[in-house]
């Protein structure tokens, strides 16, 4: 029975897991703490530091199916989707890991297990690869699982050996293939016809070895790890007796909700494949936290939204779709991402806006490009062009290529990266990831933290650091990091700050400046105030009670924030950063747009009723997945250990935390909100303050409130109506003054065509009006034009010292001979600086009246030339 793609996902995990791999969720496609990946991209993302040996689990034996991208970065299959049967922008890799547990024999034999048993593929149609310096590998597989030699090939490091970076652990691979048949051009792995479509990798077995060093060096890894993953979409395309991946069960289904939207009923339309792919990764993109932007993630985003829209335009789309297709989505995989349905509202409004914005500059970028092919000579379009279009219209490089490729054209991206320059730059900054996994120091121990009962303890040292090298002591002025056996102070993490406070040495005192945290050890930075610190010297250490004490209320005060965020405005709202401080908090979350003053005041009216409610802030340790199901919500870019701690504060606020807090939610006395902006694309901050800080924000603010009631004569009741008096009537003496300065300009415009001269015939009025408003020059224009009839006016005037305004106009029977943009900088160019405008009427600015005599003289005889 063909089995759906949906049970192939569950039938995967559930075979791993009855052989003891713990069944771990998908990772976010955002990686947590990982500067080398734009997106995560493998399954294997999310247990890297555990395979590097820095983070260590409870389990030595995974199984997960991870949601990836590849659309950006190193790892960028955009331009081939929906041209290829196999490329995906977004694709569910199903893996199996060991993190030193078994080895080459044992996940050989899973795999082929699965694959023949569990799914029963005919052993006939699987074809292995190993890699050809790697005889024990292809021994396991003749001697023990019995594949044919014949049906065997031996392939090099290109293909067959894999590496994290161009440092750090790596090791071979062995890969096994699928026979779609003879009618399928194409030959096995290794040889000449390998890029046909008949064998086509579904499983690749990575075997991590070795750790390579940056001089190339390769050593022996002490616990030889197992990575590997299989596409799920290209194994349910082989049990769904299909060649296409676009063939299967989840995509048809997207396929035809596509035609459905789009109007379009030829099903093989192969934009019905892009649109259908692209919801993807968008709907999980979005879900995930990215929003469309100008720059990295976000510009990527951007990119395959605005792809498919232009794909859904081909197929006859009539107003805004792409919204439409997302319901389908979670259809197919809501079950087992249930995050795609409670966000449902968020994300088909980001992709709505994003649709209607781009549907904005579609058409009429269409029209210069069509119109510019018309006229190509050759079959390249220019970069000039290309980058035109990029950045006056929005669109990607990516795109223009695109439909490029669909009339056989190409496009010269040489000469579209010169023009870009610096848009090119900043839109791809996210993709200059790189890092040697080698180069660090590193930190073995584990540091005791008791800082959640005690502020004080007694300890030894474990290790010292000065100038970024592990020392056996420091002497008086020395700076540098300690390692303490245990500590009661909290190492930054989660947003909040790192504790201050002294250890008190035999002989003196080290300051601590700061505490951070280098895995499982804690760094506590500063300087040595007196006397000197050797490694195992006993310690006493003590934390600033008064900072950390108001670091906790501010802690706690950002649960409160976050969940009243959520209920004013969405549960789209998630955490994208923070800053805990003693004086402030700073909130990052994802947000379409500006938060009203009204729904700040609810926000704030929330927090502060929590805090007024005075429930306890309890703590408690539990499973990850206990703490998951009890609703607890985890924070972005936090990675949790198996046991976790859950910060809840009555029926409010329920999060995974590391961090300390207030005991009582009355504790922080109350809560002020004292800014709100936006910060990137659909990530906004809010920044406040609680406690004494609060309190003290609140005094200098009715401080002010008591400055304005003495100025304007009123009290604190009737303050805001005083100052609204106040307003309106400047408002009405500016309008009086206005029309007084309009008089005398018009006054003054009038009796300038007394002194008009004459040029070849031609009667023109130059003048430098002193005092008059810059914004009067216009109707002074006017009025002289009307009045010559047939001339040419330019005035000026010196609004201060570093200021110069000037305008020019020209009658509709002489713009012929004299255009008012190219007369007015005339004057403007010596002047400092530069204007343009209609060819009747042009305006320009300045900064140095000195020069505006000097700059008005030119006028006359460059007229003189063109009359």
């Amino acid at each position: 029975m063909i089995k759906s793609t949906s049970e192939i996902r569950q039938g995967f995990l559930d075979f791993f897991t009855n052989k003891g791999h713990q069944t771990v969720s998908s990772s976010s496609l955002v990686p947590d703490n990982d500067p080398t990946l734009l997106f995560t991209n493998a399954g294997m993302n999310q247990f890297k530091d555990t395979f590097l040996g820095t983070e260590k689990r409870n389990y030595t034996r995974a199984t997960s199916s991870q949601r990836c991208v590849r659309a950006g970065g190193k790892h960028n299959d955009l331009d081939n989707v929906g041209y290829t049967a196999r490329h995906h922008t977004f694709f569910e890799m199903l893996g199996n890991f060991s993190f030193g547990d078994y080895f080459k024999r044992d996940a050989i034999t899973f795999a082929w297990e699965f694959l023949t048993v569990e799914l029963k593929l005919p052993k006939e149609k699987l074809w292995v690869t190993v890699f050809n310096e790697d005889p024990e590998a292809e021994r396991i597989w003749i001697e023990e699982i019995g594949v044919d030699p014949a049906r065997l090939s031996r392939i090099g490091a290109k293909d067959n050996f894999w590496s994290m970076g161009d440092t750090g652990p790596c090791g071979p691979c062995s890969e096994i293939f699928y026979d779609h048949g003879e009618h399928i051009w194409g030959g096995p792995p290794g040889t000449p016809e390998e890029d046909g479509d008949r064998y086509i990798e579904i499983w690749n077995l990575v075997f991590m070895q070795f750790n390579r060093h940056a001089d190339g060096k390769m050593e022996n890894l002490p616990k030889p790890s197992v990575d590997t993953g299989m596409g799920l979409e290209r194994i349910s395309a082989i049990l769904q007796n299909g060649h296409s991946n676009y063939d299967i069960d989840l995509f048809q289904a997207l396929i035809k909700k596509v035609s459905e939207v789009t109007g379009c009923t030829d099903l093989e339309d192969k934009s019905l494949r892009v649109v259908a792919d692209h919801i993807r990764s968008c709907g999980f993109l979005i879900c995930d936290g990215v929003m469309p932007s100008n720059e990295g993630r976000g510009y990527v985003l951007r990119r395959i939204i605005r792809r498919a829209v232009r794909h859904g335009n081909k197929l006859g789309a009539n107003g805004v779709f792409f919204y439409k297709v997302y319901e389908e989505l979670i259809n197919q995989m809501g079950d087992a991402y249930p995050e795609l349905l409670t966000q449902r509202e968020f994300v088909e409004k980001v992709l709505r806006l994003e649709e209607e914005q781009f549907a904005k500059t579609l058409d009429r970028g269409l029209q210069i490009l069509d119109n510019a092919l018309e006229t190509l000579q050759g079959t390249v379009i220019p970069g000039e062009l290309v980058f035109k279009l990029y950045d006056t219209y929005g669109f990607p490089a990516d795109l223009t290529a695109d439909i490029a490729r669909e009339r056989d054209l190409t496009i010269d991206q040489d000469g579209f990266d010169k023009a870009m320059e610096e848009q090119r730059t900043r839109a791809q900054q996210a993709n200059h990831f790189g890092t040697d996994y080698n180069d660090h120091l590193t930190v073995e121990e584990t540091t005791d933290f008791i800082g959640y009962e005690d502020l004080e303890g007694n300890t030894k040292v474990v290790q010292l650091i000065k100038d970024g090298a592990f020392v056996d002591s420091l002497s008086e002025g020395d700076k540098g990091q300690v390692i303490l056996e245990t500590t009661p102070f909290y190492g930054e993490s989660g947003g909040q700050s790192g504790d201050t406070g002294q250890l008190i040495l035999e002989n003196g005192v080290f300051v601590v400046t700061d505490t951070q945290k280098s895995s499982h050890a804690f760094l506590h930075t500063g300087f040595i105030q007196s006397g000197s610190l050797a490694l195992n010297d006993k310690v006493k250490c003590q934390v600033d009670e008064s900072r950390r004490h108001a670091i906790a209320l501010h802690h706690s005060a950002t649960h409160l924030l976050h969940a009243a965020l959520r209920k004013v405005l969405g549960e789209h709202v998630t955490q994208k950063g923070s800053l805990v401080d003693a004086d402030k908090l700073r909130f990052d979350f994802s947000h379409f747009e500006a938060v009203s003053a009204e729904e700040l005041k609810q926000v704030n009216d929330l927090v502060n009723q929590a805090i007024r409610n005075n429930v306890e802030v309890s703590t408690e340790l539990m499973d990850i997945e206990q703490a998951k199901s009890s609703g607890a919500m985890a924070l972005f870019g936090e990675k949790y250990d198996d046991v976790v701690r859950v910060v809840q504060m009555g029926d409010v606020s329920i999060e995974l935390c590391g961090g300390t807090h207030a005991q009582r939610t009355g504790d922080m006395g109350i809560f002020l909100i004292n800014s709100e902006s936006g910060i990137a694309a659909g990530v906004r901050r809010i920044e406040a303050c609680v406690g004494a800080v609060a309190e003290q924000a609140v005094t200098k603010v009715i401080g002010q409130v008591d400055k304005v009631c003495a100025l304007v004569k009123g009290d604190h009741d009737s303050v805001a109506d005083k100052v609204a008096q106040v307003l309106d009537h400047t408002k009405q003496l500016e309008k009086e003054v206005a029309k007084l300065k309009a008089k005398i300009a018009s006054a003054a415009g009038a009796n300038l065509t007394d002194g008009a001269i004459e040029i070849n015939g031609v009667k023109a009025v130059i003048a430098n009006m002193e005092g008059v408003d810059p914004k009067s020059l216009r109707d002074s224009v006017d009025q002289i034009k009307n009045k010559l009839q047939s001339g040419i006016v330019v005035l000026a005037t010196a609004v201060s010292d570093d200021k110069v305004s000037l305008i020019a106009g020209v009658t509709k029977d002489l713009t012929k001979k004299v255009k008012a943009g190219e007369l007015v900088n005339v004057v403007a160019i010596p002047v400092g600086g530069k204007g343009g405008g209609r060819p009747d009427m042009a305006m320009a600015g300045g900064n140095n009246p000195a020069a505006l005599k000097d700059a008005l003289a030119l006028v006359e005889p460059w007229l003189a030339e063109r009359l």
